[in-house]
């Protein structure tokens, strides 16, 4: 059973998705063909590592980002391309690293 948080982690490859589900003792990989279906897959594969859902956190980040698996994820739901989900994502990212960069000077 996964003890405190459970990772799964986006990253685009070619038209597909890369998964990664983590936790501290274990890692499961998957791919799927569009960022909806990988979140599915997301889900099955957090269900085999933790199948007790009471109290179980899981943070989804798309190449180690929530912000921008977020954005991506409402862009894909709301009927968006995969390109157009792979945009929004690059601007989310691209947005998150300008602020960060004011708020380091």
């Amino acid at each position: 059973m996964a003890t405190g948080h459970i990772t799964a982690n986006y990253v685009p490859d070619g038209d597909d998705w890369s998964i990664t589900v983590s936790t501290d003792q274990e890692r499961k990989t998957a791919s799927a063909p569009g960022l909806i279906a990988a979140r599915d897959k997301a889900d099955q594969l957090i269900e085999n590592l933790a199948p007790n859902s009471h109290g179980r956190v899981v943070i989804h980040l798309l190449d180690g980002d929530g912000f921008a698996f977020s954005t991506a994820y409402l862009q894909a739901r709301h009927g968006l391309s995969d390109e157009a989900t792979r945009q929004a994502a690059a601007a989310a990212d691209g947005a998150q690293r300008r602020s960060r960069s004011r708020a380091a000077r």
